[in-house]
């Protein structure tokens, strides 16, 4: 049984996000994990306080209580939308920040991976404000597909894996893609950005573990050249449907997170394609 994390706000973004990971799953044993996380105190103002106070309202049971009778409804809702008996669902709510409570929940659900709506950002907005989505990126030890507000669910037909084959053959995010590959018949493309440089003996010798590993799968292999990894996938999205996509996120040093906006937050912030990021692994 598949253990999957939802985080909600309730936006018609995580509800986006929430249906396209029952219809994603829709062949699979899951039990779905819906979390929503609340931090009532910090977000009023003293006056407003004393007002609720003065009621004799506390704050934190209000909270609680909306969130899990919002919880409550979206499973309702999506229940009786994708009504699906091989599909459970478990409510989580918590006051607590959002980064620090999905770590908690990935350690004690033992959770394979994370479905999170996503939005676009630009400018000043991408780089400072940056979103949810990335912080837990960045933080989590699970899979983690990111889904674009405009996203409508589709079949899987096409899953592009842009990768340098500088990866882990026992990398968990290998048998996810397989997996979901294998239960909706998909092609699996390991799209390559060649800039002038041949791939050396590590490199190929993933490759040729990667070819082997998708035997039984629909899969190939593709170069684009002449092409950082960003124009590679714009230019593969270009000329070829895709539903999706997928990347190993590398740690960046702080030095470049000042200086380079990195691809994985760039990706995640304008596809418009989910998005499959993998946590990486040390190379074996």
């Amino acid at each position: 049984m598949k253990h999957i994390l939802i985080p909600t706000d309730f936006s018609e973004n995580a509800t986006n996000a929430l249906h396209y990971a029952v219809q994603l799953m829709k062949n699979e044993r899951c039990r779905f994990y819906l979390l929503n996380t609340y931090t009532p105190i910090s977000l009023y103002t003293s006056t407003i306080y004393e007002y609720h106070t003065s009621l004799n309202v506390d704050l934190g049971e209000l909270y609680r209580k909306t969130s899990e009778e919002k919880l409550q409804q979206s499973i309702k809702e999506v229940t009786e939308t994708f009504s699906n008996k091989l599909h459970g669902f478990e409510l989580i709510s918590s006051c607590n920040l959002l980064t620090e409570q999905v770590i908690e929940c990935v350690n004690t659900y033992d959770i394979d991976f994370i479905v999170m709506g996503t939005q676009g950002a630009s400018g000043f907005k991408e780089i400072f404000l940056g979103s949810q989505t990335m912080h837990i990126i960045k933080k989590t030890t699970v899979p983690v597909i990111c889904v674009p507000n405009t996203y409508t669910y589709r079949p899987i037909k096409d899953i592009v894996f842009a990768t340098d084959y500088e990866l882990s053959i026992a990398n968990q995010g290998l048998p996810l893609i397989k997996n979901i590959a294998t239960s909706h018949g998909s092609r699996v493309i390991f799209l390559n950005a060649y800039y002038g440089v041949s791939l050396d003996e590590y490199q190929l010798d993933i490759k040729e573990k990667l070819d082997s590993y998708f035997t039984g799968n629909a899969h190939q292999f593709h170069i684009s050249d002449g092409m950082d990894v960003l124009e590679a996938v714009d230019d593969f999205q270009s000329k070829h449907n895709l539903d999706l996509l997928v990347m190993i996120h590398n740690k960046h040093n702080i030095f470049e997170n000042l200086l380079f906006t990195p691809v994985i937050n760039k990706i995640a912030h304008h596809t418009k394609t989910p998005f499959l990021v993998i946590p990486a692994i040390q190379k074996k």
